[in-house]
């Protein structure tokens, strides 16, 4: 297993993180016991990095991640997430004081643990004050219960605003941004992407795999087969994946994978990480099988002309200001290279 640096921080991860979405889940995820066994595969094989989110499985997703990691913690890199509602008080969501607080706690209790590795606001809060949150989390970092801060799903101006705050008052900064990207759905390139590099952090992907699409299990039909992942969040996932552009994409991953005899979902994660701003890929599983074949790429390097060709399958449009700067560059850089 390779390991790269969260970012600009000390915090070295397995390039491929553990996800425990599906740990607890009823309908498609997995029960306690495959779950430790999971996370086993995934230790023995090198990888060191175990996401979560106090909202997966209703909290069972720490605890499961908390049993399976027992007498292992050193070896650990262990990050989970807050923002989602876990109770029905007006005060169990979003990223106040007073939720950080109780959030942080609960999770630590589950994970029966005494540190988080990486503290992750799940989401964007309009409501409360970024410097705040910011300061929240830097005291949770201050008292011991959180070694570093990241952020997930915001936007590229919040993640800038919610660092230059930090700077401005000398507190922690975010050091990581878990986005969803993958080859069929790219918008982080726009804006998300370029400033997660300006700030010196370290991209974390969900949904690597565009829900089992980039694996190449799915045939081309009105909607996926019942029963499958696709299906169960047919809500979220069709709109974004099932159409002609999507099984394009499949298509040709498909065909570099049989020039390089490895699997659609090793050349998928794979396109991922040639770009060094990504720290890792987060696979997630309900079978143990299932395991072997994502975490392989842990150790694999896609060559650039198959990343090249998979870049350029359907050419990703980044839109303005974008295309007015391609127009106008070389008026500004024509005597130096760019």
């Amino acid at each position: 297993m390779k390991y790269r640096y969260m970012g600009k921080s000390g915090l070295k991860v397995s390039r491929v993180c553990l996800g425990t979405m599906t740990f607890g889940q009823e309908n498609w995820g997995c029960d306690k016991q495959t779950s430790i066994k999971i996370v086993d595969k995934f230790l023995d094989y090198g990888g060191n990095f175990i996401d979560t989110a106090d909202m997966y499985g209703k909290g069972l997703s720490e605890k499961y991640v908390g049993e399976a990691i027992k007498g292992k913690r050193d070896k650990v890199v262990l990050a989970t997430k807050c923002y989602f509602p876990m109770g029905d008080t007006p005060t169990s969501k979003g990223l106040s004081r007073k939720h950080i607080i109780e959030a942080c706690e609960a999770s630590l209790r589950r994970l029966n643990t005494d540190y988080i590795d990486l503290y992750q606001t799940h989401g964007p809060d309009y409501r409360t004050p970024l410097d705040e949150t910011m300061r929240t989390l830097d005291d949770l970092v201050r008292q011991g219960k959180v070694r570093y801060i990241g952020c997930s799903n915001l936007h590229a101006w919040q993640i800038v605003k919610a660092n230059c705050i930090s700077a401005r008052f000398g507190l922690e900064k975010y050091i990581s941004a878990q986005h969803l990207y993958n080859l069929i759905l790219r918008d982080v390139e726009r804006e998300i992407l370029p400033a997660v590099s300006d700030q010196g952090m370290g991209l974390i992907c969900w949904s690597p795999l565009a829900s089992g699409m980039l694996t190449g299990k799915y045939e081309r039909a009105d909607i996926p087969t019942s029963g499958t992942r696709m299906a169960h969040r047919a809500e979220f996932d069709i709109p974004r994946y099932w159409h002609a552009r999507g099984f394009k994409i499949v298509d040709a991953v498909k065909e570099e994978a049989k020039k390089l005899d490895w699997t659609p979902a090793q050349i998928a994660l794979a396109w991922l990480l040639y770009n060094k701003t990504i720290s890792a890929v987060i696979i997630g599983t309900r079978a143990i099988e299932q395991i072997t074949d994502t975490i392989a790429v842990g150790d694999l390097d896609l060559p650039e002309e198959a990343w090249e060709r998979l870049n350029n399958v359907v050419p990703f449009e980044h839109g303005y200001p974008m295309s007015w700067f391609e127009l106008v560059k070389k008026q500004i850089y024509n005597d130096i290279e760019f």
